[in-house]
């Protein structure tokens, strides 16, 4: 009987790591034209939906000091910019097609990405 109740323990903790690390992540936030993102220890939102063929305002305020965090960077878009402590930096982009676009900071330690619906 205890060796039952052990591996029932086992396969749900392996489950609840499954879903943890694996699991599907929060994708279903707003679509919006006007996205604020907040660069301190990383991007806050990291994910961000837009509409596709329309302009969008990123605003970008990097409240935080380390180095890694002083470039942002869209690599399909070549949009490289330097971020200055405690100030915004804006940004308008059209994206013609839907699809996902990775962000990362000048180390591409830090990461995130647009999506365009």
């Amino acid at each position: 009987m205890d060796k039952s109740i052990v591996l029932a323990g086992a396969v749900g903790l392996i489950g609840v790591i499954y879903w943890f690390f694996l699991g599907k992540k929060d994708e279903d936030g707003q679509v919006m034209t006007d996205v604020k993102i907040t660069v301190s220890g990383g991007y806050s939102p990291a994910l961000v939906k837009v509409p596709a063929g329309k302009e969008v305002t990123i605003t970008l305020t990097r409240t935080d000091p380390t180095d890694c965090l002083e470039e942002f960077v869209i690599p399909d878009l070549k949009i490289k910019r330097s971020l200055e402590l405690n100030k915004d930096e804006v940004l308008k982009i059209k994206l013609a097609k839907p699809g996902r676009y990775e962000f990362h900071c000048g180390m591409s330690m830090y990461k995130g990405a647009i999506v365009a619906i």
